[in-house]
């Protein structure tokens, strides 16, 4: 069995092994996601649709939550499958079409899956680029991150600012820009985190203060990665300090 995680997480999920690390990582990267965003599956659920196409019980389900749910799972094994390489608009258009795939937005005229947003939005009550802006910034974006020679846990979340102001997608852009940071961290050997509810103001103050107050996000990240590192340990998969 492989040592690192990315080795790890690829041979678990080929196998289809279940209960290893590759099973906990899509039940709670997926859960936690979706659940910021306000999906109201609970984790039972989201593991009973991974684990074996059901919903589990429950009451008052929204569709959308279940296809995205399922989407996401999808989402995770793409991250790990290009997980050796830089992100590319393509790429990044690409995980924004499988997470929106068949869901209520999909059928709307006006929204673009698998492209760049046509209507203005707003990201927690602030204003983000402009639709006709989006192309240019996010060629800029990407121009830039691809510039560094190597990228420590700052670039990346630098990097997840960035793209959350730019809010370059309709919807979903929190949970692609989560699912590049974790991709990214698994590239750069940076040991990856999950946003976990009990985290998640602290998250959302870290990307408010970024420009002026690198420490808030910093510190939920870092905390966010401790709590991983006790499941890297649990897994007996080795990392770096």
């Amino acid at each position: 069995m492989p040592k690192d995680l990315l080795s790890r997480l690829r041979v678990e999920k080929k196998a289809a092994i279940k209960g290893g690390i590759y099973h906990k990582v899509q039940i709670d990267l997926t859960y936690n996601s979706n659940h910021i965003e306000g999906s109201r599956l609970t984790h039972d659920q989201t593991r009973y649709i991974f684990e074996t196409n059901t919903i589990g019980s429950g009451e008052n389900i929204r569709v959308d939550d279940v296809i995205e749910t399922a989407n996401h799972f999808r989402c995770i094994d793409l991250i790990i499958d290009s997980a050796s390489y830089a992100p590319s608009e393509s790429f990044i258009k690409q995980l924004h079409a499988v997470l929106k795939n068949g869901t209520s937005d999909s059928r709307l005229n006006w929204f673009a899956v698998g492209d760049y947003k046509k209507m203005p939005n707003e990201a927690g009550g602030k204003e983000t680029a402009e639709p006709k802006e989006v192309p240019a910034k996010m060629k800029a974006l990407l121009a830039d991150f691809h510039s560094k020679k190597t990228l420590n846990f700052d670039d990346l979340l630098d990097f997840h600012w960035r793209f959350e102001s730019i809010h370059p997608f309709q919807d979903g852009n929190g949970r692609i820009g989560r699912l590049i940071l974790f991709k990214e961290c698994l590239r750069n050997g940076i040991v990856p985190f999950i946003i976990s509810d009990d985290l998640k103001m602290f998250y959302y103050r870290g990307l408010q203060n970024w420009p002026s107050e690198k420490g808030y996000l910093r510190d939920t990240c870092l905390t966010a990665q401790d709590q991983f590192k006790k499941i890297l340990d649990y897994f007996s998969v080795p990392y770096s300090e």
